[in-house]
């Protein structure tokens, strides 16, 4: 492995920490947060933003690198797909979560968001698995 696939996995790695672990961790802090005024969870979920949305975009961003770095006969292409429609819907369910206005749309969004976070994450396990 050269020094720039490390590079690349490093980057891909990092961002995928920020993006999926930011989310458990703001998700965990919300009782807290709640608890400190009704205000809180907002201005967190600001902050989170500003490392969240440059995350994602560096996982994009490192996702299409990972593929045009590596030969392609190594990936299962169904999985590869299944990963990027994850990682759309996670971004599309995280901008939704962004601009709801309900207490419900928050929780549906933000789930959602979440969930496909943590299948575009699994999928980048198996693919990772694949290509070794």
């Amino acid at each position: 492995m050269s020094a720039l696939d490390i590079i690349r996995l490093f980057l891909h790695v990092l961002a995928a920490t920020v993006w999926v672990g930011g989310q458990i961790t703001v998700a965990g802090l919300l009782p807290t947060l709640r608890a400190l005024g009704a205000d809180a969870p907002k201005a967190v979920a600001q902050g989170f933003r500003r490392v969240a949305w440059p995350a994602f975009g560096v996982l994009v961003l490192t996702g299409i690198w990972n593929v045009v770095a590596e030969d392609p006969s190594t990936f299962n292409r169904g999985v590869l797909t299944a990963k990027v429609i994850a990682v759309l819907i996670s971004g599309v369910a995280a901008y939704a979560h962004e601009r709801a206005s309900s207490k419900r749309g928050l929780a549906v969004w933000g789930a959602l968001s979440f969930l496909a976070a943590l299948t575009a994450l699994l999928l980048g396990v198996i693919l990772g698995g694949e290509a070794g």
